[in-house]
């Protein structure tokens, strides 16, 4: 069937109402999504497998060239490096999203960006691997399993691998990747020359900078502050982003044998013959040494395919002069060289050594150039130095070591895999739990207190990353004691009590028994829901599972929780600086980092605005005469149509509500809380929790849903060790 243009698709709501708040990141991806069932149990398919066979088979791949996509050199490692690197590489500090953990590389929009052209083929080439080893082997681990493969079939010592990441089945589209709508442009995501949060990379389509300069100003002064900029978001240091460049760029090369004018579009812009395959090449062959990838064409090292330091050797041994490749991009040609660097398909042939702009800004850059020279004259510290920076890079988002799986996995641990003590005591049983709860409730902290700590704790948690969560109880140590939204100075306060708590219990004990303030602060707040729903006529018990433990300040990572803290935080009404956001979304994407689903998220800020867990303890959105008793009253009152609501300030993110009849004020809310009356899949929802028949109904789906964030970090309880 012949492949037309323009109206040729049906459209969606999003089409017809593009400002509409989108749910749909709340339900992607569910179970109903994977082909394998909601019985899948990836770490242990992936325990059972042979992953020396697997790397057997990755090298001998390696270098087998297919007439379809030759192999530059003879190897294909230099490409699954750049292949795990990318998938790897878009991960970012603020919101913990991009990243390897999921395969979504091989998704829209990752696959489709001109950072990734011809990855698409890189992945067909793995298609064996994967389809041999199925279900025990996921896309997300041998895509990162066949760069760190790569490194060492090519010389470097790496440190490890672990598996078990799990793929997903469709896009994920919770990440932001910046407002721009044309594919390389960045002018959209800086505000007053600086770029602005969450955003890392300097331009759509790109992991991290532009690198012919910033916006193709081939300027290495400017490209290193582009480059620190963008890599400190991606949680890398000056040291790591030196050893991870120059170590990369020891092998492999870039293409750019044509103008860009030859080349097709992305794949999920290419005609259907091409098998979800993009940027088809009508220059000469469209491959080998005819093949566009970046529009640079160049090789960095004279072993391409070798571990070494030719590159550094080159970065400091040469002057350098501008010049431009085929495709009309900048880059630098080293003065006066000989023909050192070995041509990809050629043997034949030699070129003089070549560099980019972003790799010039490691000679030029004071401190980028201290290290870059220092790793010269060392080379073992240099490749000790990637090989480790290397690791973070590809395991960074894969969470605490407990996520870790496979033979692989080194013993050291790092202090960005969130470590925790190991527990050396006896857990609490049930006679101590009930025990600790009347110490807690006897302690003149209130629900709205008790409950507010607790969630301040665990929804820290984000899944995007695995890291934050109440296992450690780091609340209580630097950063995020300090966060403007805990409370500082009530949490200290809190804290004592709970530690006094803590004391009288351990003192007792004769049998080797302790409690964490990491459970503690999980107790209280479960110790306090118990009693809220009491008062509302309900006997429950609140799920509680003991077996947190307590994190040092040195198993912290200050710089790095400094950069999660919060402006925005729907769930406790806390608004200190949205951005360029509305409120709500940002409630939504908070919801989609805890892993919730639409009622779960519902149920929840009713429950929380109920209790009185707000900001500052505001009565904002705390739609009900009886604070710190669970009832549906939040979702009754907001779906009064008694009430009308108008706007208290110029924003439009303060709100009264008055009695139609009489005119007087009745409520205060955000339009956080307003938008569940407001967006029609959310008050549908609101409705059933807000109906006459919906009040246990809402203190039953809101105990599974505070249980459910209240563990999200208890992977020593998920995993169990497969």
């Amino acid at each position: 069937m012949e492949e037309k243009s323009g109206n040729i698709k049906k459209r969606w709501i999003t089409d017809w109402w593009p400002n509409r708040l989108n749910l749909k990141v709340l339900r992607q991806n569910g179970s109903h999504s994977n082909p394998y069932g909601p019985d899948y149990n990836y770490p242990k398919e992936f325990e059972s497998l042979n992953l020396s066979e697997v790397k057997k088979d990755l090298k001998e791949l390696m270098t087998h060239s297919q007439d379809w996509w030759p192999a530059d050199f003879g190897h294909y490692g230099p490409l699954f490096i750049r292949l795990a690197w990318h998938s790897a590489g878009s991960y970012r500090i603020y919101d913990g999203r991009g990243g390897a953990r999921t395969g979504d590389l091989r998704f829209p929009p990752r696959i489709d960006w001109p950072d990734n052209i011809s990855l698409d083929k890189a992945i067909r080439l793995l298609w064996p691997i994967k389809q041999k080893y199925g279900r025990k082997l996921s896309w997300a681990d041998l895509i990162i399993l066949a760069g760190n493969v790569a490194l060492e079939s090519m010389g470097v010592n790496t440190i490890g691998f672990g598996g078990g990441r799990e793929d997903i089945w469709e896009p994920d589209e919770g990440a932001d990747w910046g407002p721009e709508q044309e594919m390389l442009s960045g002018k959209g995501r800086f505000k007053e020359g600086e770029l602005e949060k969450p955003f890392a990379a300097t331009e759509m389509g790109l992991i991290y900078v532009n690198p012919e300069g910033p916006e193709g100003n081939p300027d290495p002064v400017a490209s290193a502050k582009q480059i620190r900029v963008a890599f400190e978001r991606m949680g890398m240091n000056d040291e790591e982003t030196v050893a991870l460049v120059a170590g990369g760029h020891a092998f492999g090369k870039c293409h750019g044998a044509s103008p860009e004018t030859f080349v097709g579009p992305d794949p999920d812009s290419s005609p259907v013959e091409q098998q979800g395959l993009g940027w088809k090449s009508s220059y000469k062959s469209g491959k080998g040494p005819d093949t566009f990838t970046s529009g640079f064409e160049l090789t960095w090292s004279s072993t391409p395919t070798k571990f070494g330091i030719s590159y550094l050797q080159f970065l400091f041994n040469y002057e350098w002069e501008l010049t431009k490749s085929p495709a009309g991009k900048h880059q630098w040609v080293a003065k006066n060289a000989p023909a050192l660097i070995p041509d990809a398909h050629d043997p034949n042939k030699k070129h003089p050594p070549m560099m980019l702009t972003a790799d010039l800004a490691f000679r030029f850059d004071p401190e980028y150039s201290k290290i870059a020279r220092r790793f010269l004259q060392n080379p073992k510290e240099f490749e000790e130095a990637f090989a480790k920076a290397w690791f973070k890079l590809i395991h960074r988002d894969l969470g605490p070591r407990d996520c870790y799986f496979g033979p692989e996995v080194p013993d050291q641990t790092f202090i960005w895999q969130d470590p925790l003590p190991k527990r050396n005591y006896e857990l609490i049983d049930e006679k101590d739990i009930q025990w600790l709860k009347e110490k807690i409730l006897a302690s003149g902290l209130s629900v709205s207190q008790l409950v507010y700590t607790a969630w301040s704790s665990a929804s820290t948690y984000r899944d995007s990353d695995r890291r934050g969560g109440a296992n450690g109880a780091r609340i209580r140590l630097l950063p995020q004691k300090d966060w403007e939204v805990n409370h500082p100075e009530e949490l200290t306060k809190i804290l004592s009590i709970y530690e006094k708590i803590q004391q009288e219990f351990n003192a007792k004990q004769r049998n080797g028994k302790k409690v964490s303030i990491a459970d503690l602060i999980v107790l209280g707040g479960c110790a306090a829901i118990e009693v809220a729903a009491k008062k509302a006529g309900y006997e429950v018990t609140v799920p509680f599972t003991p077996g947190r433990v307590d994190a040092t300040q040195e198993q912290t990572d200050i710089a790095f929780y400094s950069a999660m803290e919060p402006l925005v935080d729907g769930f406790r009404n806390y608004l200190k600086d949205s951005g360029r956001y509305l409120p709500e979304y940002l409630l939504v994407d908070k919801a989609q980092l805890l892993c919730l689903t639409v009622p779960e998220l519902t149920v929840l800020v009713g429950g929380l605005r109920v209790l009185g867990a707000t900001y500052r303890y505001s009565k904002d959105g705390v739609l009900t005469e009886t604070p710190g008793v669970l009832t549906n009253d939040f979702f009754v009152n907001l779906l009064d149509m008694g009430i009308e609501w108008q706007p208290a300030d110029s924003q439009s993110y303060l709100f009264k509500g008055y009695n139609r009849k009489i005119g007087e004020m009745k409520w205060t809310a955000t339009r956080v809380d307003l938008i569940f009356g407001h967006h029609n899949e959310l008050r549908a929802v609101a409705e059933v929790y807000g109906a006459s028949d919906g009040r246990e109904k809402f203190i039953r789906d809101f105990l599974k849903a505070w249980d459910k964030v209240m563990n999200l970090d208890r992977f020593d309880l998920k995993w169990k060790r497969v």
